[in-house]
């Protein structure tokens, strides 16, 4: 294991209840590897989720990204980011990108899309792409968000009384 690697390993068991640690390690990482995609996806998850410094964390990922394009880690907490803060052409391109990535988690990235369309109100092409998750799962662990999924939807349209061709 590389000293990189390991600073790293440090830094995630320390995230999130010891930022104090988690930053001092991805320090120590970044100055022996400023490229490491690894190290800067977890800086941008620091700014995202800890820090709620939207322009720091997408710059975090952007150069996650810029130094591993294929860095499967960085694509879902970047794609939240962007669907957090109402980057909705961004993170619906970054999705489309993300499912050609070799090693991709699928299911996880069109899980990301189906929150995004949810956000846009698209009920439909939600639906549809529930189905899509649905043909590609390989195992349980997603019918819970399913599930969620589809009552929060039903629940929506109930009370707002939108219709599914939306």
């Amino acid at each position: 294991m590389s000293l990189i690697d390991r600073y790293l390993c440090k830094a995630i068991d320390a995230y999130p209840y010891n930022l104090e640690d988690v930053i001092e390690n991805l320090e120590y990482a970044l100055s022996s590897d400023n490229n490491n995609a690894a190290t800067l996806c977890l800086y941008g998850r620091v700014y995202a989720e800890q820090l709620h410094d939207y322009a720091m964390a997408k710059t975090y990922f952007q150069e996650a990204l810029a130094a591993d394009i294929h860095s499967v880690t960085v694509y879902p907490y970047f794609i939240q980011l962007l669907v957090d803060f109402d980057e909705d052409k961004e993170a619906e391109k970054l999705i489309d990108f993300a499912l050609t990535v070799k090693g991709i988690d699928k299911p996880l990235i069109l899980s990301k899309l189906i929150l995004l369309k949810e956000k846009q109100m698209l009920y439909k092409e939600v639906k549809h792409n529930i189905k899509k998750l649905k043909s590609i799962v390989l195992n349980d662990d997603y019918q819970h968000f399913i599930d969620k999924t589809e009552a929060r939807i039903k629940e929506k349209k109930k009370v707002k009384g939108i219709a599914i061709t939306r």
